[in-house]
């Protein structure tokens, strides 16, 4: 028999959720990216429809 034991020690409970951080807005790069990504898909969106597809480089 043991002369002596370890005991587990159990992490504390989150009582409470996490606070959501307020989102950031976004950049003036991250923008400008999104809107020539957007139309990009657009205008492969009517290439394909047309069916004037080009390879992409």
């Amino acid at each position: 028999m043991p002369a002596f034991t370890f005991e587990k020690i159990s992490p504390p409970v989150r009582r409470a959720p996490a606070a959501t951080t307020p989102k950031k807005p976004r950049g003036l790069i991250s923008q400008m990216i999104e809107r020539f990504a957007e139309r990009r898909a657009r205008r492969a969106l009517r290439a394909s429809a047309r069916g004037d597809e080009k390879p992409m480089k």
